[in-house]
């Protein structure tokens, strides 16, 4: 009996490649949201993956609308579309090719009819899979500890206190450049930075950062946007996509 269970267990688990339509909402911030469609990569009853042209992180949760098959549902399986809420378990960027922008490919796990309520008050929030599942099957959730962001907090690895001149990119919901600024980084680390700035932009939100001197272009979350002493504001970001490079500094 044990065999035959975890067979089906398998089966139910293998992944399906079936290019669904299917439509993602976002809400990076208290004030901003996007909706994009596009189609499926491959599904099973507990995620997905696909690609769009808006960058998200790991952590993050996202709400999708799609033709689910019948059988691969938890629930609601008499309704014409599934609607469910997913948590962003990875993101990779699929490099652009003859003059196309660039996609980001998202894999998804499945977490419910609705989401917490803490994503409610804070839409920033960021999640990661609980031990135990739900009676469903589909994936719990916790909220992940927050990162200090103040300057005088402890970090988790040195931040080096060295002007970079960057490019900052504001992305609008599709995809596309809003802004830009040409700035220079206050403080830097592999994992994040410190940039003066004069863009009016949210915690939540998502930038890209581009050097010409590192030849790097990564993706990175607005954690916070602070004034300093100087009354000059700074965005404090996480980069999420990858690391910076910091060979010949440290």
């Amino acid at each position: 009996m044990s065999k035959n269970f975890d067979g089906k267990s398998r089966r139910r688990r293998e992944r399906l490649e079936l290019s669904l339509p299917v439509r993602v909402f976002g809400r990076e911030s208290e004030d901003y949201e996007w909706v994009e469609h596009t189609r499926l990569l491959d599904v099973t009853p507990f995620g997905v993956r696909f690609t769009i042209f808006r960058p998200t992180e790991p952590g993050r949760l996202l709400h999708l609308t799609l033709p689910m098959p019948r059988q691969l549902r938890c629930f609601d399986h008499v309704e014409d579309q599934y609607r469910v809420w997913a948590l962003v378990r990875n993101m990779k960027i699929v490099e652009a090719s003859g003059g196309k922008p660039i996609r980001y490919e998202v894999g998804a796990a499945f977490i419910g009819k609705r989401p917490p309520e803490s994503f409610e008050r804070d839409p920033t929030t960021l999640y990661d899979v609980a031990p135990t599942a739900t009676d469903a099957g589909l994936s719990n959730i916790s909220e992940r500890e927050a990162r200090a962001t103040s300057a005088a907090a402890p970090r988790p690895e040195t931040r080096h206190n060295i002007p970079i001149e960057v490019i900052v990119e504001v992305l609008d919901e599709k995809g596309q450049v809003s802004n830009t600024e040409t700035t220079v980084t206050e403080n830097i680390s592999r994992r994040g930075a410190s940039v003066f700035t004069s863009l009016n932009i949210t915690r939540g939100r998502f930038v890209r950062v581009t050097s010409a001197q590192y030849q790097i272009s990564v993706v990175a979350a607005v954690r916070a946007r602070r004034t300093g002493a100087n009354g000059i504001p700074r965005l404090h970001l996480e980069f999420v996509d990858k690391q910076w490079p910091l060979e010949g500094i440290e």
